[in-house]
């Protein structure tokens, strides 16, 4: 797919990133949870954006989710994916972001009820107040909170840089087809390394 064809032109990261880091909880690695994905490779990937975001001073934003006492935050969205009800009452320990991922302490946690990071979230005005123009983002999973913030990150008037090696889905379909369709109209998909460089620049 081209831009001949409409779709897929070209967005240009900006001069100010951030780094975004989405749900790496333990309900998404646990076999004991029904949300876990078939592979750690994305959480693998994460970690290393992590170590060079915090070696060149980029922004880190982690989110997890966590729902108040029964759910009652939920809304709809726990009735269609019961699986969140193990994020009752605050998130338990499958609320719990992975070591891999863990959060320093001066990185900030936002917590969600819902799949995109910035829906009833600080995340649109902390990141305008800091001047930030790129997202790069990375977390879980790529067909629903990943796919949700990029959209709303460019809705916002953010250039959303997906990096392919550092999400990850409940199979290959979803993941690939939703990696495609984020090429073709919300973000930039890019790799690992293409990140790694990015996140390094002089600033």
């Amino acid at each position: 797919m081209s831009s001949e064809t409409g779709f897929d032109g070209r967005l240009e990261p900006g001069s100010r990133p951030a780094l975004l880091v989405v749900d790496l909880m333990r309900a998404y690695f646990d076999p004991a949870s029904p949300l876990c994905l078939p592979s750690k490779d994305c959480l693998d990937s994460a970690a290393r954006l992590l170590g060079v975001a915090r070696e060149h001073g980029v922004p880190i934003i982690h989110t997890r989710v966590a729902y108040g006492p029964g759910g009652v935050d939920g809304g709809m969205f726990v009735r269609k994916v019961p699986a969140l009800t193990q994020l009752f009452d605050g998130g338990g320990v499958m609320g719990e972001l992975m070591p891999q991922v863990a959060p320093a302490e001066d990185e900030l946690v936002l917590v969600k009820q819902y799949a995109s990071a910035f829906f009833g979230t600080t995340l649109a005005s902390t990141l305008h107040a800091q001047g930030i123009d790129t997202l790069v983002i990375a977390g879980v999973s790529t067909s629903g909170c990943i796919r949700a913030s990029a959209v709303d990150a460019i809705q916002y008037g953010f250039v959303p840089l997906v990096v392919r090696d550092a999400v990850g889905d409940r199979g290959p379909g979803p993941h690939e087809a939703n990696l495609f369709d984020l090429q073709a109209k919300y973000a930039e998909v890019i790799t690992e390394s293409v990140a790694l460089g990015y996140l390094a620049e002089n600033r």
